[in-house]
């Protein structure tokens, strides 16, 4: 009696040919893909464009020499919003954030306020970080931003530089810094990573990630609040 077996012998392969397919906007649309798509971007888009709050002037990173009303009104939502978190962790409070000017990468339109507004001004995955900094490394910092020059986000803190932008004095919370003192500073997790060369954020004693992302505090925010109120101020300025 004979076996027999169907099994083939593997071909061995002896080439690959493909080509390029570009995507662009001419292609046309599969109709059973938007079908499928369609119901979920209009639930997205109805989501993303519910107002929740009204801002009664354009909001800008742009209005200010060495602060914006945008930088005040992130960093100040940033200091609202996360400190009861780190409250309920730590029964502490948040002494001052600092964030990045270039983080920034939207103005706030005057008129109704969406999550998409949150989106456009933040569209990075940022998380808001609790560094514990000690007095040298709050002074590096002081000194990043008055040579930066820059209007870094700050809430907490006042600066006063010169006219030869020497600084002339800062305080944290109203009271003069203390060297000795060991300071709860917020900022993002890509920060405290040193970015941006913010290599004073590495030196730290502790690192509590709240897992809030920055632009759900501002969403948050947007939904508390009728109105926003933002405007130039004197945390960080020039005297004479």
């Amino acid at each position: 009696m004979g076996v027999y077996s169907c099994r083939q012998q593997p071909q061995s392969i002896k080439a690959i040919s493909g080509k390029q397919l570009l995507i662009h906007e001419e292609l046309p649309a599969s109709e059973t893909v938007e079908a499928f798509v369609r119901p979920y971007r209009e639930h997205l888009n109805s989501v993303l464009d519910s107002a929740l709050a009204y801002a009664p002037h354009p909001i800008t990173r742009t209005d200010g020499t060495l602060n914006s009303s945008e930088g005040n009104l992130l960093a100040d939502i940033v200091m609202q919003e996360a400190n009861p978190i780190v409250e309920a962790r730590t029964g502490r409070k948040i002494d001052f954030v600092m964030l990045n000017h270039g983080g920034i990468r939207s103005l706030i339109s005057q008129g109704e306020v969406t999550a998409r507004t949150a989106y456009e001004v933040m569209p990075f995955e940022n998380v808001i970080v609790i560094l514990a900094m000690k007095g040298q490394a709050v002074r590096d910092l002081v000194d990043y931003l008055v040579s930066s020059g820059e209007p870094h986000p700050l809430s907490g803190m006042q600066v006063r530089i010169g006219r030869d932008r020497e600084l002339k004095s800062f305080l944290i919370q109203g009271a003069p810094f203390d060297e000795d003192k060991t300071y709860y500073v917020a900022t993002s997790d890509y920060l405290a990573k040193g970015g941006d060369y913010m290599d004073f954020f590495k030196s730290r004693d502790t690192l509590i990630d709240t897992g809030y992302y920055l632009r759900n505090a501002m969403i948050d925010h947007f939904k508390r609040v009728d109105t926003l109120r933002a405007s130039v101020d004197d945390r960080f300025i020039q005297i004479n």
